[in-house]
């Protein structure tokens, strides 16, 4: 549906991704409008397309799809509209004046005669020019939202376009359609090159070529490399465009001559590139952990030995050799990896690290890549830690600025030390960002276990810090007491060594926390599966599968792949008893009460939390697990709780975003 009106009050309005709630007055009432609406101010004049929706906390709500910008339509609307401030040079004072003085007029004069606002006491003809340029252009750039829906583009871009091309964006489109590629995230490249060809585009057009080139690029981050191989990246540019190498040859010299990508020689026939962002991110982690590392070291303790001897009386610790080499170590150097596999004592170090500095008063901070990660540092630690999402306010920033390797950086990080757990899970742009947020003289601990799989995001870079070996590294490899109890820690080493599981005469006095099961035959494994998921392990504790227990499998497809298991697991543990909602989408049924998992970053999805403290937001991330709360047909929305309790509306449109969790792959297993 459609309604006009006009914006009384902005609620909040993400600066970023142009998301605003805000009042709005229509004729006879004023209601609350949420959506993407780039570049509105208060006092503007809006025609709305979209739904009401009901929500659970704040009620009845105008969901915004998209909009069109109105000339207002009375002189006290128009009055308010140029004292909002989108208006150059035109206050209270000044938009008064101008609207008394050419009333039904005003706009005809600000568009077309703006020599006549120079007879208004206080505006002279410069500023007269100034006022009508700022008035024209203002209500030219909502034609952007418009122009970009036909790209399959939202409102949230509008602003990123418009950024990079102010008010010739639509012309250089419709000239370059390929530009979108640069621009905005998520472009489908078959689309914007459908568009291209039918605009008149030569199948060997250069620009056409040069975009292909790219978006292979792009493509293989999605896989979490950084570069590929020369050879490798003409075979699928060829495929794509179904041009000739010659051609795609040029087109690389070109892009390497405009420096939007890099072509790295590693030895005499060996040629990688990389697209010239994620080269400069490589570099730049090298020179920022670099700096950080040979900065002078500030937070020295003298004598370390007395504060060892203090810090195991006081948390009632013995510490290992190994263990007091590798807090000897922290202390001598400002950046330190400490690497081992489970139970082999990382925690107790950063639990003494964490003693040692507070006592001497510094500010020591625990981040980890994920929810889950984050959540497992604060109960074993007894120490708050947040999510390196959180610290950074990474939801804050625009992705782009995420993303590359300009001069932004971040907020620094008020600490004196850093702990950073689980950090194979982060990939370079994260671990860049975090760079650029810490002051020299931090120390900055790195914790991570190099044999789990590498970052879902491109680079790998807990691995390559430590095969860099220009990084002090403690590797930790004795398996200590308590945990030399537990089957799943001795077996995990075992696994690393190349060995087989315990056999089952070492396996007397340990806990019954692993069990191998040895079957061949896929419906005999399923059954056991859902056996185990419905009641069999609640033998060795009271376990609840919504609470306790998670399905890890290596593949999505097949019959114990992902998408039967979850199924089947659906089924059996959420069955529709008649009474839950529910809604099928891709091949799937959201209903409530479903674990969901988030499968890409959203940097722009809306979120809230504690109606009391009205805590808005913006960004859900690739990993993170939920609950489906409720399913709202009439409004075509599935509301999603995440475990750190902030709640989500996903159109029936985004649901590809989340996938059910009660089976996950290995893979994202570390992202959750």
């Amino acid at each position: 549906m459609e309604i006009e009106g006009e914006i009384e009050d902005i609620i909040y309005q993400n600066e970023t991704n142009s998301y605003v709630v805000a009042n709005f007055g229509l004729e006879d009432e004023i209601i609350t409008i949420v959506g993407y609406l780039p570049f509105i101010n208060v006092g503007d004049t809006l025609k709305l397309y979209g739904k009401y929706v009901e929500h659970k906390d704040y009620g009845r709500q105008f969901k915004v799809d998209t909009f069109e910008k109105l000339m207002p339509k009375t002189l006290s609307s128009l009055q308010r509209y140029l004292a909002s401030g989108s208006i150059k040079g035109v206050g209270e004072a000044t938009s008064k004046r101008i609207v008394d003085k050419f009333k039904e007029e005003t706009i005809h004069v600000l568009k077309y005669e703006p020599e006549k606002l120079a007879t208004i006491k206080g505006i002279s003809e410069k500023k007269a020019q100034e006022i009508s340029e700022s008035f024209i252009e203002n209500f030219e750039m909502w034609q952007i939202v418009g122009f970009l829906e036909r790209f399959g583009l939202g409102a949230e871009h509008a602003k990123k376009v418009y950024k990079q091309f102010g008010m010739q964006a639509i012309e250089q489109i419709e000239s370059n359609p390929y530009l979108l590629l640069d621009i905005a995230r998520g472009v489908d490249f078959k689309q914007i090159d459908k568009m291209a060809l039918d605009l008149g585009f030569d199948v060997e057009n250069h620009k056409r070529v040069e975009s292909g080139i790219k978006y292979g690029l792009i493509r293989i981050t999605y896989n979490g490399h950084c570069c590929t191989l020369k050879e490798n990246l003409i075979l699928f540019v060829k495929n794509l465009l179904n041009v000739s190498e010659d051609i795609i040859n040029n087109c690389i010299i070109d892009l390497k001559a405009k420096e939007e990508i890099f072509v790295e020689k590693r030895n005499e026939n060996e040629e990688w590139v990389y697209l010239t962002d994620y080269y400069k991110t490589e570099l730049s982690i090298v020179a920022r952990i670099t700096n950080l590392n040979s900065a002078k070291n500030y937070k020295k303790i003298s004598n370390i030995e007395k504060e060892l001897k203090k810090a195991e009386e006081k948390i009632d610790i013995e510490l290992s050799d190994k263990q007091r080499e590798a807090i000897k170590l922290i202390n001598e150097n400002n950046v330190i990896i400490i690497t081992g596999g489970p139970g082999t004592g990382k925690t107790t170090i950063i639990k003494t690290i964490i003693d040692i500095y507070e006592e001497r008063e510094n500010k020591v901070v625990l981040c980890a890549p994920t929810g889950r990660a984050a959540k497992k540092m604060t109960e074993t630690t007894g120490k708050e830690a947040s999510t390196l999402h959180r610290l950074l306010e990474i939801g804050k920033i625009d992705d782009d600025d995420f993303m590359k390797d300009y001069n932004y950086d971040g907020t620094p990080i008020d600490a004196d030390v850093i702990i950073v757990d689980e950090l194979s899970m982060v990939d370079m742009f994260l671990m860049n960002y975090l760079l650029k947020c810490i002051y020299k003289g931090t120390k900055l601990i790195l914790v991570g276990d190099s044999d789990q799989l590498p970052s879902v995001g491109p680079g790998s870079v807990l691995k390559d810090l430590i095969l860099s070996k220009k990084i002090t590294t403690v590797h930790l490899d004795k398996i200590f007491r308590q945990a030399a109890k537990s089957k799943i820690i001795l077996n995990a080493h075992r696994v690393n060594s190349g060995d087989s599981f315990l056999p089952k005469e070492e396996q007397k006095g340990l806990n019954e926390d692993f069990f191998f099961i040895e079957e061949n035959n896929q419906e005999i494994m399923l059954n056991q599966v859902i056996s185990l998921c419905t009641g069999r392990l609640k033998r060795y504790g009271n376990y609840d599968f919504f609470k306790n227990i998670q399905v890890l499998t290596p593949t999505k497809k097949g019959i114990l792949g992902t998408k039967e298991l979850n199924k089947l697991l659906q089924e059996n543990l959420n069955p529709n008893n008649g009474t839950l909602k529910e809604k099928s989408a891709n091949g799937a049924i959201y209903r409530v009460g479903d674990r969901v998992m988030q499968v890409k970053n959203n940097y722009d999805m809306y979120w809230e939390k504690d109606i009391e403290k009205k805590e808005y937001g913006s960004g859900v991330f690739n990993g993170e697990t939920g609950t489906i709360i409720n399913v709202n047909n009439t409004e075509k929305t599935v509301e999603v709780q995440f475990d750190d309790d902030k709640i989500c509306w996903y159109e029936f449109s985004e649901l590809e975003q989340i996938e059910h969790s009660y089976s996950i792959t290995i893979h994202k297993a570390q992202r959750k």
